[in-house]
């Protein structure tokens, strides 16, 4: 009964590293954390898609993005170091007031991801 539950318990920590690598190595993937309100930070990955950024926790079984922010009408307020070779961005607008925490050079492509929309992106036609 114990080897059973010990093979179990190993089978499944193989496959969420397993996941955390092939997220981590996908195309278009950056290592990212991410803060909601108060809560503490969260490590994950974001993927840029269709208008939005998509974050997907590390730890977890579901491949699908836990939050998608949508660069439409984001705006971001702040910017700061947190140290460890990351820096920080308070981000608001149409999607709730997160901070996301990457390395200087994914912040630089978050930045200009956010800023390569189109200007008729941000126009609300009826």
């Amino acid at each position: 009964m114990a080897a059973t539950v010990l093979t179990f318990v190993v089978l499944l920590a193989a496959l969420v590293v397993l996941r955390a690598v092939i997220l981590g190595r996908s195309r278009g993937s950056v290592p990212c954390r991410l803060q909601v309100g108060n809560r503490g930070w969260q490590s994950g990955v974001a993927r840029y898609a269709d208008g939005e950024l998509h974050w997907i926790p590390l730890m977890g079984v579901r491949l699908r993005p836990r939050h998608a922010i949508a660069r439409r009408g984001l705006v971001v307020s702040a910017r700061r170091d947190i140290g460890d070779g990351l820096y920080a961005v308070d981000c608001s607008g149409s999607t709730r007031d997160v901070s996301l925490a990457m390395s200087a050079d994914a912040m630089t492509g978050f930045l200009a991801w956010l800023e390569s929309a189109p200007p008729s992106a941000y126009l609300d036609v009826a």
